[in-house]
């Protein structure tokens, strides 16, 4: 070895001539990046990058379609009745979205909402749960719809979780099987609710606004305690996260995976409760496609569909965007499927949004 190569003194002119190549960042470039700096640390700037400006984009899109509704038919969008029709069509498929969203933001999906829900509805007015209603009392109608949906949310989980069945294909087949199920019960008709008490329970109204609706905002209001102040909702967020990171904090990933299909269970129950009150039926052709919106308004609120971030708030305003958004359609004559295909592009826009968002949170 050579004595330069070893030798401290010979090293000082090779580390003097790196200093003097390495660029020194000139007066402009400090300029420019203590201002970038300056921008990132700002208060407006960290409020419009969180949650609370991605609710405020929801709130304006929710406003333009208002506007809109009110420029191309007028009163008829604005009155009261208008907007209590609004609220109440939303309110069904709200609760949906709202256990949608405990799924989601834990690293799955539900596609069987819909047909748990029919299924729900159909068992809950079944001529012997109808006449034990009568017998005893109308609560004997919730308890079936809560406890259907509870145990169709509890194979998925099992499957899902111990199983270790793929969601999309778990409840794909819970879809058709739920669906079939009520078929057969039902025998295809449409059963007629005769129980007095259940329909005049659910069908009133409290200061003017419909019990449904309070039956929503009380779902949405207990949803975000238990996602934003409770260790339920917190282990919801590392389960999504990382399972395996949430496995070795010590969560028991597999029981946390069963209590969230089973709380969606619990949800599209409830939903279907106020779906036979709004109808005063029980079918098995209720809740058609429910899976879509109910995935559509989650992911349209901010919710990301890999899991690891989602938002209550944010999923109340997806479901008020796409209600209204249907009722504008409906006022101006729109058909069916100008609708479905405005909504396929909300739903496209929002995802290619969502991962341009996840690619800037890697690359920070």
């Amino acid at each position: 070895m050579s004595e330069q190569s070893t030798s401290p003194g010979a090293d000082r002119p090779a580390e003097r001539r790196l200093a003097e190549e390495t660029v020194e960042p000139t007066r402009d470039t400090l300029e420019v990046e203590q201002r970038a700096a300056a921008t990132d640390r700002s208060p407006r700037a960290g409020i419009l990058s969180g949650s609370v400006g991605h609710n405020l984009g929801l709130v304006v899109a929710l406003a333009l379609i208002c506007l809109a509704g009110v420029i191309t038919v007028g009163d008829r969008f604005a009155s009261v009745d208008n907007m209590v029709t609004i609220l109440r069509l939303a309110s069904t498929i709200g609760v949906v979205s709202v256990g949608m969203t405990f799924v989601i933001t834990g690293g799955g999906i539900d596609l069987s909402v819909g047909a748990i829900l029919a299924l729900c509805s159909v068992w809950a007015t079944t001529f012997a749960t109808q006449t034990m209603a009568e017998d005893t009392h109308w609560l004997v109608m919730v308890f079936v719809a809560l406890a259907v949906g509870a145990g169709c949310g509890l194979v998925n989980g099992v499957l899902i979780a111990y199983g270790k069945v793929v969601p999309f294909i778990t409840t794909l087949a819970m879809l058709a099987s739920a669906r079939g199920l009520a078929e057969i019960i039902s025998e295809r008709r449409t059963q007629i609710v005769s129980v007095q008490e259940f329909k005049d329970f659910f069908g009133a109204d409290v200061l003017g606004v419909p019990v449904i609706v309070i039956i929503f905002a009380l779902v949405a209001a207990i949803g975000w305690v238990v996602f934003n102040r409770t260790t339920f909702g917190r282990r919801t967020l590392a389960v999504g996260g990382s399972p395996e990171a949430a496995r070795l904090a010590g969560i028991n990933v597999n029981r946390h995976t069963v209590m969230l299909y089973v709380l969606v269970g619990v949800c599209c129950g409830i939903a279907a409760l106020m779906l036979i009150s709004r109808t005063t039926t029980g079918s098995s052709t209720h809740g058609q496609l429910y899976e879509l919106d109910a995935i559509a308004a989650v992911v349209i609120g901010g919710t990301l569909l890999s899991g690891g971030r989602g938002t209550i708030v944010g999923t109340v305003f997806g479901v008020l965007i796409f209600t209204t958004l249907t009722n504008v359609f409906t006022l101006n004559n729109q058909d069916t499927s100008t609708q479905a295909v405005a909504k396929g592009l909300i739903i496209v826009v929002a995802v290619m949004l969502q991962q341009r968002l996840a690619r800037r949170s890697a690359a920070t």
